[in-house]
């Protein structure tokens, strides 16, 4: 981890917190019921990342205009996921193409935004926040207000007679420039069940600072956002997301471990992340140490930043010393289909590479329904009501 910011010195409160993880809170690891039954919140996941092969297959045989890699589900969904696990960004986004290509007809929209909330639902997400560009839904004639009620209705129908709650975010492409439009699209239906605006797309060389008058617009009208910064880009994009951009959360933020210097380690060997002695200690980089002094979010998604390389592996990936150091952190699963996962299976992750226990992931999940974009009481009546009570039950604690 190399500094780039300037350098602070460590604190014996961060030596204990490296010494005394947050991951670890409980004496028992977690069983697979466990994992399965805990509640989620899910604030990083794109609707065309999610689909379901088998219903991609039937769209295309329904359009009859469009020849998917593959007919078979099994063998397509393992299509999108080698084609997905290429250590590259952009390599990573080639894939979405085809989930994209079917979604130009509004009953394709529903019908994929209504699988995505009962997918959520049965993977135990209490809450989430799913995101898409509209501006790639008009290809087929549909305005981006129609495609984005098309998505809500379909959420909406997914979802009812469930525990989950889900919202809407209004992406737009970082390497196009209908960002202003998008933005206006996210604060027209800012009452019927968008909670925010996005960018997305190849980081490198389309900074957010391209899309400053799109951010300045949702600023004005007191809206949310949320900005991809850090994933194939370093440092300077998270600074420009959060300085000039007005970013409440970070989408990934990965790269800011570019801005900590990590002594007195154990090396363990190739493929493990360094281990932590009582004589370990943590420098702070400017950048790093606004982000967790401002408590902004980092919205990571494990499986998704090694498919991307952004991490080298889940045992090296950030989140763990993040999660040491009490950085606002989230896990999420950025797009289902393309990696392969589930909000149970990064769990799972966490638990068998990184030593996270039922305490561990409580605390994400009450990072990220804190960080949510849903109105204070509404996040305050999840986080009481169904939260707590919930991990308590399962760890064995009164809430």
């Amino acid at each position: 981890m190399a500094l780039t910011s300037g350098i602070g010195t460590p604190s014996e409160f961060d030596r204990a917190l490296l010494v005394h993880s947050a991951r670890r809170l409980d004496p028992t690891p977690p069983t697979p019921e466990a994992l399965a039954a805990a509640p989620k919140v899910l604030l990083h996941d794109h609707l065309d990342g999610g689909a379901r092969p088998a219903t991609l297959i039937e769209l295309a045989e329904e359009q009859g205009s469009y020849d998917l890699p593959g007919t078979d589900a099994a063998e397509l969904a393992q299509w999108f996921h080698q084609g997905a696990d290429r250590r590259d960004l952009g390599l990573y986004l080639e894939t979405f193409g085809h989930v994209v290509a079917l979604m130009q007809r509004r009953d394709a929209i529903v019908r994929i935004a209504r699988e995505c909330a009962e997918d959520l639902a049965a993977d135990g997400v209490v809450y989430a926040e799913v995101r898409m560009a509209p501006e790639l839904c008009v290809e087929g004639g549909l305005s981006m207000d129609e495609a984005t009620d098309a998505m809500l209705e379909g959420l909406a129908q997914g979802s009812a007679g469930t525990e989950l709650t889900v919202r809407l975010l209004c992406t737009a492409m970082r390497t196009a420039a209908r960002s202003v439009d998008v933005a206006q699209v996210a604060l027209n239906h800012r009452d019927d069940g968008v909670v925010g605006f996005d960018i997305a797309g190849k980081e490198d060389g389309f900074p957010p600072s391209r899309h400053l008058d799109a951010f300045q617009l949702v600023m004005r009208e007191d809206f949310h956002i949320t900005i991809h910064a850090g994933e194939a880009f370093g440092l300077p994009s998270i600074a420009e997301a959060l300085h000039y951009c007005g970013a409440g959360r970070l989408g990934h933020g990965v790269r800011i471990v570019d801005d900590l210097v990590l002594t007195g380690t154990e090396d363990r060997g190739p493929g493990l992340a360094p281990g932590i002695t009582e004589d370990s200690a943590v420098h702070l980089g400017r950048t790093a140490a606004f982000v967790r002094d401002t408590r902004v979010p980092l919205e990571m998604c494990p499986s998704s930043n090694v498919h991307t390389g952004a991490a080298a592996s889940i045992a090296e990936h950030p989140i763990g010393l993040l999660t040491d150091l009490r950085f606002r952190v989230t896990v999420n699963t950025d797009n289902r289909l393309m990696s392969n996962t589930t909000m149970t299976k990064e769990f799972g992750l966490l638990v068998d590479e990184l030593g996270f226990d039922l305490g561990g992931l409580q605390w994400l999940t009450l990072n990220a329904m804190k960080s949510a974009f849903l109105p204070f009481d509404q996040r305050l009546a999840i986080i009481d009501n169904v939260i707590k009570p919930r991990y308590g039950a399962l760890r064995g604690q009164p809430v």
